[in-house]
């Protein structure tokens, strides 16, 4: 397990508020999506495969491959947000 922190932004943290820390066996990006979706409805709701988000990793712009490391930072957010 990793500990990872993640931050929402947006419509995102709307739903599930500024972030959370979690311990994580994903080993990308899309895995820690995955978990999140699976963990209760408001995070499937926010999260959802069905919706097109954005996700960064240490604040650089990743694809959902992307390799998770312990201490990450992990940001999702829609692909347009207002300032």
């Amino acid at each position: 397990m990793i500990q990872v922190q993640i931050l929402y932004f947006a419509s995102v943290r709307e739903a599930l508020g500024p972030g959370e820390r979690v311990a994580t066996r994903a080993a990308t990006l899309g895995d820690l999506r995955d978990e999140l979706i699976a963990r209760d409805d408001a995070h499937a709701q926010a999260l959802g495969r069905h919706l097109p988000l954005r996700v960064a990793l240490d604040q650089i712009l990743c694809e959902e491959i992307s390799p998770l490391r312990e201490g990450a930072e992990v940001a999702f957010f829609p692909p347009v947000t207002g300032g």
